[in-house]
């Protein structure tokens, strides 16, 4: 009976290489880091689950074969990334106008969401390039796609929150080491500047 799922040798290399995509700086981290220095762990809870929903879905997609509408479709991926950097500009701004975490959860200040952060995983760079990427290196056409593809897609959900997890700490410990207000305030305009500026990676 011919397997139909991944040899056992290569789920190993799929976790070191999910893990590794998934904790390198990309926007998604940013976002994660900036967002835990604004808005806490708990409230970027959300957006580490939406980011975990999100991209297994662009990667079954792909494995699928529905990425190739949006290169038959070159204006909905247009449209598409104008969108994804309309919701990082808004991002951007709310992390840099939020409250201080210990200022109370109940602000008016929106932290990044669920249904943002999975929606936004299809105009992510990072996201459509690890995607373009994993599938090729993991599936084999010769065998039965589906199953293969959704492995991969499970793999990158679950190494996507403790890779998230730690840009969140990172972001919340740095606030929190940062006792001079006027210094937080100019590390954390860093951040949210750094998710504006990963406006351009959608372009270029």
């Amino acid at each position: 009976m011919p397997r139909t799922l991944p040899m056992i040798d290569q789920i190993l290399p799929l976790v070191l290489f999910s893990f590794v995509a998934g904790v390198t700086p990309g926007p998604n981290n940013l976002i994660a880091a900036a967002s835990g220095s604004r808005f806490g762990f708990r409230r970027t809870v959300p957006q580490m689950l939406g980011v975990a929903a999100g991209f297994p879905l662009l990667v079954m997609a792909i494995g699928l074969g529905l990425g190739r509408l949006f290169v038959a479709v070159p204006a909905l991926h247009l449209a598409l990334k104008l969108a994804g950097a309309a919701y990082l500009l808004y991002l951007a701004w709310s992390l840099l106008h939020a409250d201080a975490p210990d200022a109370g959860e109940g602000g008016a200040e929106s932290a990044p969401s669920f249904f943002g952060s999975a929606a936004f995983q299809w105009v992510n760079p990072k996201a459509w390039t690890v995607a373009l990427s994993v599938i090729p290196t993991f599936v084999d056409p010769a065998r039965d796609v589906v199953p293969q593809v959704l492995i991969v897609a499970l793999v990158f959900s679950l190494t996507a929150l403790p890779s998230l997890a730690l840009w969140a700490v990172f972001g919340v410990a740095l606030s929190q080491l940062l006792s001079d207000e006027k210094l937080r305030q100019r590390v954390n305009g860093l951040l949210a500047a750094s998710v504006a500026a990963s406006v351009l990676l959608l372009f270029f």
